[in-house]
């Protein structure tokens, strides 16, 4: 069966979101004042990840909304149970404001998506919001290159459920076996792209999860670069079902 459509994760598999997040935080504890209370950026931005990482897995989880989830993070980072939410929305705010000056693509995104223009359809899949993602991709000049941008927040069910993935197929008209989906995560997107039945490729940028055991099911690249031969492959031999 031919892949006819490509379906994006969006960061650290477009957007270099690691390095902005890290940029961006120290930018704004130093505005801040606060790095001194953390004994050094490194550390304050393993406390902001851990912290990110728990509040999102009680949104993941139905328990608490978006909103909810980002004002609590910065509650609980700060150590101030007790700040209001507009208080925590506009210390929010301010931390987007350095996180966004340091947006970028990685260098291999354009080239590829070039390369596939003629040849594949293109959409998103996020664990976020349309609202956040819709915005990312425009100031990042790639917005007008995907058919659909489709989120957790709004679609009321997260990767690695089998339902997220399917949504961007029944979005595209297409059926799992005609879509690739392309993640850095090995399970969240690896795993649960694969067992969606879509061909499943997992990006590894050799960061923080280049030393996870792979899944079963997700085709492995070290550059978006590599992508193009994969699905040529996969649509004239059909889509490799082992991890390699």
């Amino acid at each position: 069966m031919s892949i006819r459509a490509v379906v994006w994760d969006v960061d650290d598999t477009l957007f270099d979101y690691t390095t902005a997040d890290r940029e961006g935080m120290r930018a704004h504890l130093a505005a801040e004042g606060l790095l001194a209370g953390y004994g050094s950026a490194d550390e304050a931005l393993v406390r902001w990840r851990e912290t990110t990482e728990r509040q999102w897995a009680r949104f993941a989880a139905g328990e608490v909304d978006f909103v909810t989830q980002r004002r609590d993070r910065v509650r609980v980072f700060l150590g101030r149970p007790g700040l209001t939410d507009a208080e925590a929305d506009d210390w929010f705010q301010r931390y987007v404001g350095h996180y966004e000056a340091a947006w970028s693509l990685f260098p291999d995104v354009m080239p590829v998506l070039d390369a596939l223009a003629g040849t594949h359809r293109h959409a998103v899949l996020s664990n976020s919001s349309v609202t956040v993602q819709d915005r990312k991709l425009r100031i990042l000049g790639v917005h007008d290159r995907f058919e659909a941008v489709l989120c957790a927040a709004e679609l009321g069910v997260s990767k690695p459920e089998p339902g997220a993935f399917l949504a961007a197929c029944e979005a595209l008209s297409l059926p799992p076996g005609e879509v690739a989906y392309v993640g850095d995560h090995p399970e969240i997107d690896g795993r649960g792209a694969h067992e969606a039945g879509l061909l499943s490729v997992w990006i590894d940028r050799g960061g923080a999860r280049a030393t996870v055991d792979p899944p079963a099911g997700p085709r492995r690249i070290a550059s978006l670069s590599e992508l193009p031969a994969l699905l040529d492959a996969a649509t004239r031999f059909g889509a490799p079902s082992t991890f390699g």
